[in-house]
């Protein structure tokens, strides 16, 4: 089972590294994985590159492999904790 309690005892914060990564590479182009993260104001920008001109797609395919490939702190660190929107 997973110990979902931090080195502090408090509760461990969760983790959205493998669901964010998955629809990003799935779905990127609409920027679900950027609403997802709690990113509104980029997750409107890649939605208006994906419909306009299909930027978004490649976007999301590259932002989807970055998420997968960091480790769980890392990710959780950068993207959850540091709030970085783009890549």
């Amino acid at each position: 089972m997973e110990n979902t309690q931090s080195e502090f005892g408090g509760p461990k914060p969760e983790n959205k590294k493998v669901v964010a990564g998955i629809l990003a590479i799935l779905i990127g182009v609409f920027g679900i994985h950027k609403f997802y993260l709690g990113y509104t104001k980029e997750g409107i920008i890649q939605l208006i590159l994906g419909l306009l001109c299909g930027v978004g797609g490649i976007i999301g395919l590259i932002e989807g492999i970055i998420y997968l490939t960091k480790s769980d702190e890392d990710f959780y660190q950068t993207y959850q904790v540091g709030r970085k929107g783009w890549f």
